[in-house]
């Protein structure tokens, strides 16, 4: 009890502490404050497919000055952007470049009609309605453009939302009075926000007085990457934020009192922020960076606006020369938002350097920073006023990469309405057209459409992320293209369930020889802790036993845990045959595998034997044959088939499945110092395979009854853009070039895939590489076709794939792919995508391409950090099998098994196992206990109910697992009933004797007294 106060105490002043050092801090930290519990695959984690509420709002901004061009058109002004570029920046000569959205306007109305957005945001240049920056006489061609504008928008039913400054300052503002520096331009911008309100007020129903005011005052005075330059002093830079949060209070009381009334609009500022992640989640101290950190970027403006009408605390006491409101400018300060604008894309997070980390890790969790702002804030509700993220210039209309940031910002805003219940009223995609970029000028693209700004027409071509944005706006959200409602059904009664292992190290010498060595031993009669052999003494011994591999023993206890049907594990060719020849077999090494696979039959469980299961840091082949190139010469296909041969003479009584090779489609990552090798190698995988399958054909099938084939690594490829053919053409090639690869020569045609061959070509005559596929002669395409009897195939997940144009010879570059990560999807540590659909893709593609064969799924598996709750292993199981499921239910695909992958982790490795690496079991056990049980997911009860005499079998099974505890229990009886029965035997022996002496002595005295 005294120990908990004692936390209790340290906690408490540990937390007294840290607030006195940074200051109060808002609820706002507590969303750093994780659940050391949290389930990793818990449903308000994971990506929602869900719809946003019926009334949300879905919009694109644009700024004046990135798009509108035309700067010196029709009467408008300078402003300290003008002079900005063409005093800093060397390519750029105007920003006449851009999309000139001035004299372009039908088409940027067209580009919204396209979208179907209910909003767009846009902001007016100052400088085009009043040149000099003082309201006087509007200049009529700009008042014209944006009455145009206005009236356009509202006849296509889209609402303005208008923002007053864009960071576009008159220029003459910034000479005659230093720009935002000065208090006088206070009064000029509320006079310039009158006017427009008196002007456009009757329509706009959405205001903004000013963007982002922390990258104005950060930016444009303090680092001077942003117009107007300024690189000044700390103390520059508050000054001028206090003038834009004075500006903006002026602004909205002005509308409030005088136009609200009648205009009945809102209006509010644009606060961007970044967000930022503890180092360590538990510590009380980077969780308090983190705040500071906030505070000092969003907390500077949000707080006395949306907070108490003051700066943070932490601000306070950090800069003693920060500007200080008065009593009543705290009064007038707080509360002039009508809404909490928010802006949160790259603008916020670059440079990365001038921004206040703290020594803790940005992020783009976008939910989390809404929650921070609910947390400090009082629940506001939220417009998303800018979102989005940038492609390089070259990019043109295919920005995949931005697809999916968009999608995981949105669904984020979705999860955060949903699941936290943050009111968050519409969304603003950043932005509608490609356009000037501030510091990056035109090397970087954030446009929905693309324009090519050298063109005459600059015609708005809609990109990828316009045609994912317009059906996210039409669909209100976001719906499961792939996946379908979970099936309740099972698998044939003699499905497989299986578990696989890697490559078993054989024992050489028995593990447990005290019952084989006759020999007696002391121990440690010498005090060094060895066995010495006591000399003459001879004990009896009996025959050696299989059970004598402690190994193996360790094995069955695993496998009877698991309550599978079938264990697949692998030989070590290079210990069977070390000259890689039969000229030295290790008869031990095979006794060991013989009694693996004798003993796993003893608990019912079938092998399924690969002979050869090669990694890119173990090729697994005997010496001899690396030192002479490996499977690169074709003498080593020959002596596989030895292998192969000895393998199924010596084993194959015992096996009715075989794999040849494990993945050789994989061993590209071995032979790669140029694509000729990889495929040379390849050729003779190929070939090696073939005659081992022919081999147990021909000399072994007739009187052994079992099936022999390869396997293939099968991972799913989807297109990473839907949008593009050209990414549909690249995941059909990765197909091709990954399984087609070998399993076309086997199962279709004898030969390569045609795509393969003509795509290769195709770069030949381009002179991008010089690649060649092997041709198979006539007698090899007799040997390789159909040398198989089943297809086995191992599946860990779904790549996204784009199609990426490579030069050079080597076999990554000859199918012009890169691999997208969707960032939305659930991963494992390594970075494995679960996407569950994509077993069942690939399944129908196999029996699509290959025909109605059998199919064994002889590795499936996910890597789980967790040593004792691996909740993610157990989502994957149920998720992918169910969809096996559905190809064997739904699309009749002939599949005869499943492997889970794997039986023990190792260690310094990913953890795949379902057994720690010294043999500690993990949840996922039982839970595949359950679905093999089950024999997957039956409605009520079990169509494969086990007979009578299969659960006879059951009691036999235990009396041959226990025979030498059963044999221990029977001698200790039977000496029990021996000692009982000499007991016994020895008490009434006394007793007869008594008998017999009383009646002697009864007849001695008898005699005597008659006498």
């Amino acid at each position: 009890m005294c120990g908990r106060q004692l936390e209790r105490f340290v906690a408490f002043w540990t937390l007294v502490f840290i607030r006195i050092v940074t200051g109060l801090a808002g609820e706002g930290r507590s969303v750093w404050k994780k659940d050391p519990y949290f389930s990793p695959v818990s449903e308000t984690q994971m990506f929602l497919y869900d719809t946003f509420p019926k009334e949300f709002l879905w919009g694109v901004g644009m700024g004046a000055f990135q798009v509108e061009g035309s700067w010196r058109k029709d009467g408008k002004g300078s402003s300290v952007w003008d002079h900005f570029i063409h005093s800093e920046f060397r390519d750029a000569d105007s920003t006449d470049a851009s999309s000139d959205s001035y004299t372009l306007l039908d088409k940027d109305l067209s580009a919204l009609d396209f979208l179907g957005v209910t909003f767009y945001q846009f902001s007016i240049s100052w400088s085009r309605l009043f040149p000099t920056g003082v309201v006087a006489a509007p200049n009529e061609k700009g008042l014209q453009y944006y009455n145009t504008l206005i009236d356009s928008l509202l006849y296509r039913n889209i609402d303005p939302v208008v923002t007053l400054y864009h960071w576009d300052l008159p220029l003459m503002l910034q000479e005659k009075y230093g720009g935002w520096k000065n208090e006088s331009v206070i009064d000029i911008f509320n006079d310039y926000a009158t006017f427009c309100f008196q002007t456009f007020g009757d329509r706009v129903k959405y205001w903004i007085t000013i963007h982002n005011p922390y990258l104005v005052a950060w930016h444009g005075y303090g680092t001077g990457i942003h117009a107007p330059g300024e690189r000044g002093k700390i103390t520059t830079v508050y000054s001028v934020g206090h003038n834009l949060i004075k500006a903006h209070a002026k602004v909205w009381r002005n509308y409030k009192k005088h136009f609200q009334p009648y205009q009945k609009g809102m209006m509010s500022i644009v606060l961007g922020s970044h967000w930022i992640e503890p180092n360590k989640s538990e510590d009380a101290l980077d969780i308090s960076k983190c705040q500071q950190s906030m505070e000092r970027v969003l907390g500077w403006f949000a707080k006395p606006i949306h907070g108490d009408g003051d700066y943070p605390e932490e601000l306070k006491n950090e800069f003693s020369f920060l500007p200080r409101f008065t009593e009543d400018e705290k009064n007038y300060v707080k509360g002039t938002a009508d809404f909490f604008a928010f802006s949160f894309g790259p603008n916020n997070f670059k440079p990365p350097n001038t921004l206040p980390k703290m020594g803790q890790n940005l992020s783009l969790n976008l939910r989390e920073v809404l929650n921070w702002i609910k947390l400090e804030y009082n629940s506001p509700r939220i417009l998303i006023a800018e979102n989005g993220w940038f492609t390089d210039s070259h990019v043109k209309t295919d920005d995949t990469t931005a697809i999916y940031m968009m999608k995981n910002f949105i669904n984020k805003v979705l999860q955060a309405i949903k699941y936290d219940n943050i009111d968050v009223f519409g969304y603003t995609a950043w932005s509608l057209l490609d356009g000037f970029e501030w510091q990056h000028a035109y090397n970087i693209r954030r446009g929905l459409f693309y324009v090519d700004f050298k063109s005459k027409k600059k015609e708005r071509i809609p990109k990828s992320s316009a045609l994912y944005y317009k059906q996210i706006i039409r669909e209100n959200g976001f719906f499961p293209r792939e996946s379908t409602p979970s099936l309740q059904a099972q698998f044939s009664c003699d499905f497989s369930w299986g578990i696989t292992e890697s490559v078993l190290k054989a024992e050489s010498v028995a593990s447990s020889p005290q019952f084989c060595d006759s020999s007696l031993y002391l121990w440690n009669i010498t005090g060094d802790g060895l066995l010495h052999k006591v000399k003459g003494v001879k004990l009896k011994t009996r025959p050696a036993q299989c059970t004598d591999f402690v190994s193996i023993k360790k094995q069955l206890d695993l496998l009877e845990k698991m309550k599978v049907t079938h264990y697949r594990f692998a030989l070590d060719w290079s210990l069977i045959l070390p000259n890689g020849d039969l000229s030295v077999v290790n008869r031990q090494v095979l006794r060991y595998y013989r009694c693996v696979i004798s003993e796993v039959l003893k608990l019912n469980v079938q092998s399924m034997v690969t002979l050869y299961y090669p990694t890119h840091a173990y090729l697994g082949l005997p010496g001899p044959l690396l030192q002479t190139g490996g499977w690169l010469n074709q003498s080593t296909a020959y002596a596989f088939q030895d292998y192969a041969a000895l393998c199924f003479r010596e084993l194959g009584d015992l096996v009715k499945l075989w794999i040849t090779i494990n993945e050789p489609n994989r061993l590209s990552h071995v032979y790669n110092r140029s694509s000729n090798d990889t495929y040379r190698a390849a050729h003779n995988l190929l070939i090696a395979h073939a005659m081992a399958w022919k081999i147990y054909d021909e000399q072994y099938r007739s009187f052994q009854y079992g099936k022999v084939s390869l396997s293939l690594h099968s991972d799913w490829a989807e297109p990473a853009n839907p949008y593009f053919e050209s990414h549909s053409k690249a995941a059909d090639r990765f197909l091709q070039f990954e399984i087609g690869w070998f399993a076309d020569p086997i199962f279709k045609t004898g030969d390569y895939p045609a795509t393969m061959r003509e795509y290769i070509g195709f770069k030949n005559r381009k002179g991008l590489s010089y690649s060649s596929l092997p041709s198979f002669t006539s007698e090899e395409k007799q040997l390789v076709k159909g040398a198989a009897d089943f297809y086995a195939l191992n599946h860990f997940t779904t790549r996204f794939v784009i199609h990426e144009p490579q030069n050079g010879s080597q076999y990554e570059f000859d199918h012009d792919i890169q691999f997208l990560q969707d960032i939305t999807c659930l991963s494992s540590p390594s970075r494995l995508a679960v996407v569950p659909w994509g077993v069942r893709k690939v399944l129908k593609w196999i029996k699509k391409t290959y025909g109605d064969i059998d199919i064994y799924i002889t590795a499936n598996g996910i890597d789980d950090q967790s040593l004792d709750n691996d909740e993610l292993r157990n989502y994957y199981l149920g998720k992918y099998i169910q969809e096996v499921l559905k190809a064997y239910y739904i699309d009749k695909v002939k599949i005869k098994g499943y492997y889970a992958f794997k039986l023990t982790e190792e260690k310094s490795k990913p953890r795949f196992g379902f057994f720690t690496s010294d043999s500690k079991g993990k949840p996922s056990v039982k839970f595949y206990n359950n679905l093999i049980s089950n024999n997957g997911f039956p409605a009520d009860y079990s169509v494969c109910d086990p007979p009578y005499q299969e659960k006879q079998c059951s009691f036999c099974l235990f009396i041959s697992q226990k025979k030498p505890l059963i044999f221990f229990a029977c001698c200790l009886f039977s000496t029990l009933i021996l000692l009982l029965t000499i007991i016994v035997f020895h008490k009434r022996k006394r007793r007869k004797r008594f008998k017999a002496k009383s009646i002697q002595r009864f007849c001695v005295s008898g005699t005597w007294r008659f006498g």
